[in-house]
């Protein structure tokens, strides 16, 4: 069925959002983003927020020289809305690269790295207007000799220090972009987002009564595992660094597809102060927003697969900038 508004090679909205991203990326189409980007697209990282389309061209093309054989396969796209309306997608890509350019991450080292990204995407007549990014930093930076720490502190050294560097993504730096949806009412989306809420509120029960035993889990860092065990940890982890935070869950998306177990889609963020100790060390104080992505699919058993994401450099960043350790000499 064609889709309105949308170029009709395009079979569906996860066969644009697959196919735009190979396209653009390992197609070499990256002119391509004048068309498929809104000239005024809001693109929020946790490591940034860039405005327009001609920032995402040279952000895309600085990636490139420093990774020139990136793919980016496409794991699934848990959407909702309409061709006529909008649609907002939630993109999970599994990315190979070889660092073979300097840049960002440093002189090149030759190093083939894998890792996630979640993508939430709003598209329109053909064009992505809004997007909310988060890519495993955390993943990458180790794969590659660093701890993420230590990345963030040579990332704002190399910016040009703590009054000079680029701003992470928080309530202050972002901005509002064309889409205001909240997702749809889908049952699976609730129930998911009713796991995490009472997970963020304490009540750790819930891991073994709507997690499957066997459930496989995808965290920052490239972490992945099975059981309940890695589950409880990881969610602990990142309640315990934060647990005065303010949770928000922001989009919620519940699917079922042909082929397709029941799934979930969540964006949510925690918001406040850095004052316990847990999956980010000593506690400092220190104001922070931590964007995070969250996927989920469901089995007879219950919860059976989680890709959670949120980027660990882009938290130590604020966590560092705001304590004065940025002016640390790295060692």
């Amino acid at each position: 069925m064609t889709m309105q508004g949308f170029d009709p090679k395009f079979r569906d909205f996860p066969d644009y959002i697959i196919g735009i991203t190979k396209e653009i990326w390992e197609d070499r189409g990256v002119a391509t983003l004048h068309d498929y980007y809104g000239k005024n697209i809001v693109v929020r990282s946790p490591a940034s927020v860039v405005v327009g389309n001609r920032g995402v061209i040279a952000a895309t093309l600085a990636t490139l020289a420093e990774f020139p054989d990136r793919t980016l396969y496409g794991e699934d796209v848990i959407w909702c809305g309409a061709p006529e309306q909008g649609m907002l997608s939630s993109h999970r890509i599994m990315s190979h690269a070889t660092h073979l350019g300097d840049g960002v991450f440093g002189r090149a080292t030759g190093t083939r790295l894998r890792y996630r990204i979640l993508a939430d995407c709003h598209a329109r007549d053909n064009a992505i207007d809004d997007e909310w990014l988060i890519r495993d930093q955390g993943a990458i930076v180790r794969q590659l000799g660093w701890d993420p720490r230590d990345f963030a502190r040579d990332l704002i050294a190399r910016e040009g220090g703590p009054d000079n560097c680029v701003r992470p993504c928080t309530p202050e730096t972002d901005m509002a972009g064309p889409y205001g949806g909240r997702g749809n009412d889908d049952e699976w989306g609730a129930r998911y987002a009713d796991i995490l809420t009472r997970i963020m509120g304490a009540d750790l029960t819930v891991i073994p009564r709507e997690y499957d035993r066997a459930v496989q889990s995808h965290y920052p860092g490239g972490r992945e595992d099975h059981s309940l065990q890695p589950v409880d940890r990881f969610w602990i982890g990142l309640r315990a660094s934060f647990p005065s935070a303010r949770f928000e869950i922001h989009h919620r998306i519940g699917r079922e597809d042909a082929m397709m177990p029941p799934r979930a889609a969540l964006r949510w963020s925690l918001t406040g102060a850095h004052d316990g100790w847990g999956a980010f060390g000593r506690p400092t104080g220190a104001q922070v927003h931590v964007m995070g992505i969250s996927h989920a699919e469901f089995g007879p058993w219950g919860l059976r697969r989680e890709f959670t994401l949120y980027d660990e450099v882009a938290i130590w960043k604020q966590i560092l900038l705001a304590t004065g350790a940025a002016d640390a000499t790295h060692s």
